[in-house]
């Protein structure tokens, strides 16, 4: 548990263009709509089986993409502070329900109603994430999955960088970044089997002075790539700015 306390009112349309999708090039066959992708293929690889009727929500659910991924497969419901994220996942994936709202609060749902729940880049800015941990699980049938991406602040090459001004550190709403084990002893306190943890990347680059950054991205994200284009699971914690963890009750 985390005496911090949630920075709401950060979490406007502003947070969109200032630190989520500020950075980075969102159209196709760019590396967030490929990991968009992936993230939707594992999540298809690790749900209970079932088809349409399986209810999946995603937590801060963005501009709506994976759920316009999962929307065939899944009971979508999206849930965000923001409302031009609410207004996008309404138009680009129209068969999912989305709302504005806390997506922490889990009493909407009865025990076991859910069989997967969603948390890409979210965890790290919850005050109380253990709290949430245990709301999740009882929402979740038996067999369901919690599927979540958390920044790993203690990756191998983070030496390199100014933690404070990283991709990591330059958000202050990241109020809960814990290593690996953390995220897994909770896990496991709260009763889930963690199936899978691994690294997304060295993505964050320039890590050394010397080679122009295209260079960089290029030598130090062919791994990433790999792993994308295979939807394999093997890059080791230590080669990820961010955690990926698979969970199931």
């Amino acid at each position: 548990m985390s005496d911090n306390q949630a920075p709401v009112e950060h979490y406007t349309d502003e947070y969109f263009d200032k630190w989520n999708y500020a950075d980075r090039p969102l159209g196709k066959f760019s590396m967030y709509w490929f990991a968009r992708r992936y993230f939707a293929a594992l999540i298809k690889r690790y749900a209970p089986p079932g088809g349409p009727e399986r209810k999946l929500v995603e937590m801060g659910c963005g501009l709506g993409d994976l759920l316009s991924l999962l929307q065939d497969d899944f009971t979508c419901i999206g849930v965000d502070l923001i409302p031009r994220s609410i207004e996008s996942t309404r138009r680009i994936a129209p068969r999912a329900e989305a709302y504005v709202g806390d997506a922490t609060d889990f009493s909407r749902y009865a025990d076991g109603e859910l069989s997967v729940v969603v948390a890409l880049h979210l965890v790290e800015h919850l005050p109380n994430p253990r709290q949430t941990l245990r709301d999740i699980y009882r929402a979740l049938a038996p067999g369901g999955l919690f599927f979540f991406a958390t920044p790993n602040p203690e990756y191998s090459l983070r030496r390199f960088k100014d933690r404070e001004n990283d991709a990591i550190g330059k958000d202050k709403t990241h109020i809960n970044c814990h290593v690996p084990q953390t995220w897994k002893q909770w896990s496991e306190e709260t009763g889930f089997t963690v199936l899978k943890q691994f690294g997304d990347g060295l993505w964050d680059v320039p890590y050394v002075p010397i080679l122009p950054k295209s260079v960089q991205f290029a030598l130090f994200g062919l791994p990433a790539a790999a792993q994308l284009f295979t939807r394999t699971t093997l890059m080791p914690l230590s080669m990820g700015v961010n955690q990926i963890n698979i969970v199931r009750k």
